[in-house]
């Protein structure tokens, strides 16, 4: 029962809360002190609960660092640069420890061949576009397989959808309406369409 209500509870630790005057049982640990190189708790501390409360009220991560270091600490790449376990070299061939794995059905290897067999389809269907014709494309909406009379429908229901008149005088789908009219301007001329 006592587990359920104190998340984070280690009890039968066998260890005294670590408070001078204390002589309860240390369940609950807090972050201890930092070695040279910071990463992760180091060392635990151990609390009954009142003194372990009492610790994290007062405690401040950033204690001890320099400005520089607690800048460092907060960047949002912060960590990124640091070799964790999973993906360090184990050995001469220098692959990551995860790619040491057994895998009987060889479904990780089957699944990635279907997204590479499903990219390369793709490719082939888009083949006929060039790059700009591709983006051109998308703005309009349109698949690979579309054909000069369904580019003409999607060009004048895009310019129904976008233009001030049909919106009440409403301007501000202006520069999507522009790059309809680019897109198909493009396209009509593409040797794709021809």
């Amino acid at each position: 029962m006592r587990r359920e209500r104190f998340h984070g509870r280690f009890e039968d630790t066998g260890r005294e809360c670590e408070h001078p005057l204390c002589d309860e049982p240390g369940e609950f640990r807090a972050p201890g002190t930092r070695g040279n190189s910071f990463d992760g708790p180091g060392e635990w501390r151990w609390f009954c609960l009142d003194h372990v409360r009492e610790f994290n009220a007062g405690y401040d991560w950033f204690d001890g660092m320099s400005a520089d270091e607690i800048l460092a600490a907060q960047a949002p790449g912060a960590g990124w640069g640091n070799e964790t376990r999973a993906f360090a070299s184990t050995g001469a061939d220098g692959m990551p420890r995860w790619t040491d794995f057994s895998d009987p059905l060889d479904a990780i290897n089957e699944r990635a061949e279907g997204i590479r067999r499903q990219a390369g389809g793709r490719h082939r269907e888009y083949s006929r576009f060039t790059p700009r014709e591709r983006d051109a494309l998308n703005v309009m909406g349109l698949g690979p397989k579309a054909d000069r009379s369904q580019l003409r429908r999607r060009y004048s229901e895009l310019v129904r959808r976008y233009h001030p008149d049909r919106n009440g005088g409403d301007r501000s789908r202006e520069g999507h309406l522009q790059r309809v009219v680019e897109a198909y301007q493009l396209l009509r001329r593409a040797d794709a369409f021809a």
